[in-house]
């Protein structure tokens, strides 16, 4: 794969931003440096992270962006509720965006996992003796002139 474009993840959670921001722009104007903002940031945060860390040159550095985007996939959840609570979000709204933060989050775990398995090639990796996976199984294949540690 050669571009982070290509991650379901990376789809999954770029809908999730579109869809804060869509959600969000009927809330109270006197919102729009409280939660407004806050939810659109935490959303934004979730692909953000995932592009970030698949451009960075080493594996350890993309589990650690994937570790933040995972965290920025929290945050959202508490926000929706309160906004809800308050009455500034509906529920299918609501509804909506907990169901793509729960797919993404699941996608994350996932790839973070896939990424950490041991035995998947001969030659030891850098995170926690883990073998590097083999170019056909690894989400962020080796770039021309570049090993991935």
């Amino acid at each position: 794969m050669k571009s982070y474009r290509g991650l379901e993840v990376w789809q999954k959670s770029y809908a999730l931003a579109v869809a804060a921001y869509r959600h969000t722009e009927a809330f109270p104007r006197r919102e729009v440096f409280g939660l407004t903002s806050q939810i659109r940031r935490a959303a934004v945060s979730v692909p953000t992270n995932i592009a970030e860390g698949y451009c960075r040159p080493g594996r350890a550095d993309y589990l650690r962006f994937l570790g933040i985007a995972q965290g920025s996939a929290g945050e959202p959840s508490t926000l929706l509720s309160l906004a809800g609570d308050i009455g500034h979000l509906d529920a299918c709204c609501s509804q909506e965006l907990e169901s793509l933060l729960s797919d993404v989050g699941q996608m994350l775990t996932r790839l973070t996992q896939s990424l950490r398995l041991p035995g998947r090639a001969s030659a030891p990796g850098p995170i926690d003796g883990a073998a590097p996976i083999p170019e056909t199984l690894d989400p962020k294949p080796e770039r021309e002139g570049q090993s991935i540690p």
